[in-house]
């Protein structure tokens, strides 16, 4: 069937629909957080982090509980883990990239954070002992978006390096 006189307009705004729907999918899959995190963990001679089911199902019955009101408020489980928390629609790859950014904070050689700055979530990232990934994604009742990802076994100890 060959469709005649259709305006470029309608034509515009149909791809550009099918671009955002097919854009905002795509980056939540469990590959596209392992793979961003992976991006990371790559950068700093890490191996890689895998996704797990058992970690995913805590991070999504945590994330389920957050749906209420989207606080950033660690679920103080076994797991490491990375919340993050948008006013509107934020992809996972965003929400592990914002993390990844805080390596501008790290100093490895005195494996601290610099003044005044946050680090923790980066180096949850790259925690060479965290193998296991699994992260949740929900839209809040007050239309944000809560993010968190769990890390199994979780990092962070004090006086032990990232990597």
């Amino acid at each position: 069937m060959i469709v005649r006189n259709i305006s470029p307009a309608i034509i515009f705004a149909f791809v550009l629909t099918f671009a955002f729907v097919h854009e905002s999918s795509a980056q939540d899959s469990p590959q596209d957080y392992v793979n961003a995190h992976n991006a990371a963990r790559s950068q700093v001679g890490v191996g890689p982090i895998t996704w797990n089911a058992t970690v995913e199902a805590y991070a999504q019955n945590y994330a389920n509980q957050r749906k209420v009101d989207c606080r950033l408020v660690h679920s103080g489980g076994r797991y490491g883990e990375n919340l993050a928390w948008s006013s509107g629609d934020l992809s996972g790859t965003a929400a592990v990239n914002l993390w990844v950014g805080e390596k501008a904070y790290y100093n490895y050689t005195t494996n601290s954070c610099a003044a005044g700055r946050q680090c923790g979530h980066y180096t949850q990232v790259v925690w060479r002992n965290s193998v296991r990934l699994g992260c949740a994604k929900v839209r809040c009742n007050n239309g944000g978006t809560f993010i968190t990802c769990n890390y199994d076994p979780p990092g962070n100890y004090v006086g032990q390096r990232p990597y």
